[in-house]
């Protein structure tokens, strides 16, 4: 994995994000993180922890922030993979390994994780409803047959980093991410991940009525 980094998008996770770095480390040696922004010390924790911190002077959103990311990893010259990873200790270290792996040993450009391919992942049958309306929305719109649209966690090769260039700055940047992966048409597979929710990532996280509104963005085409 040491031709691997992975990619934390980070606004105000103080609490956490130590540990999340901490976790990663001992399989993945290149961590940015990329701080949004902060006000609680976050740059300074992750920095402690060992990742590389590169900052936002100001809040742009976490579309803005992986983009960041990805340019940061692609300078790399040996680089092999990127892994989108979550800063609030919902992503499993586990599962990041297996994707990357996955790309690096050149099975697909890139592994897009879901929750949905088996039944780890505990949800709430209104949260379930929203994220299976906006796999299949994506689906409609794109063709591509994902069964988790809005996952943010994801390894993927330079090839497909060098033709990301998400613009979406805010929470739309997954469907963002989805469809500009239609058009490039990668060689692509999902991988069962689970996604462990605490108390924590429920009030950090997209909220239920945030989840609705992009769902109905999609559908009206404003983005």
């Amino acid at each position: 994995m040491n031709r691997t980094w992975i990619v934390i998008p980070m606004y105000n996770e103080a609490s956490v994000v130590g540990g999340v770095i901490e976790g990663l480390l001992p399989s993945f040696p290149n961590v940015v993180c990329v701080d949004d922004g902060s006000s609680d010390g976050s740059q300074e924790i992750a920095r402690a922890a060992g990742a590389v911190v590169v900052q936002h002077p100001i809040n742009l959103g976490q579309g803005a922030a992986l983009q960041t990311g990805i340019e940061y990893a692609l300078q790399d010259p040996d680089l092999g993979c990127i892994v989108t990873f979550d800063a609030d200790g919902q992503h499993r270290v586990e599962d990041a390994r297996e994707m990357a792996g996955r790309v690096l040993s050149g099975e697909a450009d890139i592994v897009l994780g879901s929750r949905f391919l088996d039944d780890r992942t505990k949800l709430s049958p209104a949260k379930r409803v929203v994220l299976r309306t906006a796999a299949l929305q994506s689906r409609m719109a794109t063709g591509l047959p994902l069964t988790d649209a809005h996952n943010g966690l994801r390894a993927f090769n330079p090839y497909v980093a060098r033709n990301i260039n998400l613009t979406q700055n805010r929470m739309a940047h997954a469907s963002e991410f989805v469809n500009k992966i239609a058009k490039l048409a990668p060689r692509w597979v999902e991988h069962p991940v689970e996604i462990i929710y605490t108390d924590y990532s429920r009030s950090k996280g997209q909220s239920l009525l945030n989840s609705v509104n992009i769902v109905a963005e999609l559908v009206l085409g404003r983005n």
